[in-house]
């Protein structure tokens, strides 16, 4: 993944927590493009190319998202199930990032299809993990 700038998908309702994940891209030297929806229905909007996210040169489709799970509107949860449904979407890699360490959240989010779940904060290190895996 770190050969070609990736177009990353961050859906984060927390202004600190974005601004960590920017900071943690920038130190890791990661060639992404980073877009932010703050919460469920932009990530929704998003998606599908409504509304202000319409420019898809602007708003392209990711390569790879990052998740929270606790999101208004609606949760990470059913973002999730709405990416795998999606069918320009179902094969892009969703790392969930939330401050959640519950067994039942880390379950529900692999049998949805999320390929890795991480605890906040990001870190220069989990990046380029993710990268090497991807």
């Amino acid at each position: 993944m770190a050969e070609r700038t990736e177009k990353v998908l961050l859906i984060e309702d927390n202004h600190d927590d974005v601004f960590l994940m920017r900071r943690a891209v920038k130190k890791a030297g990661m060639p992404w493009t980073v877009n932010v929806v703050m919460d469920g229905q932009e990530a929704l909007d998003y998606m599908n190319g409504a509304g202000k996210f319409a420019n898809r040169e602007q708003f392209p489709l990711p390569s790879l998202v990052f998740l929270d799970l606790k999101l208004p509107y609606f949760s990470g949860f059913d973002v999730l199930t709405r990416i795998r449904s999606h069918e320009m979407l179902k094969d892009v890699p969703v790392i969930v990032l939330t401050s959640s360490p519950e067994h039942r959240d880390q379950q529900k989010a692999a049998e949805l299809g999320a390929n890795v779940y991480l605890i906040k904060p990001p870190t220069e290190d989990m990046l380029r993990r993710i990268a090497a895996t991807n």
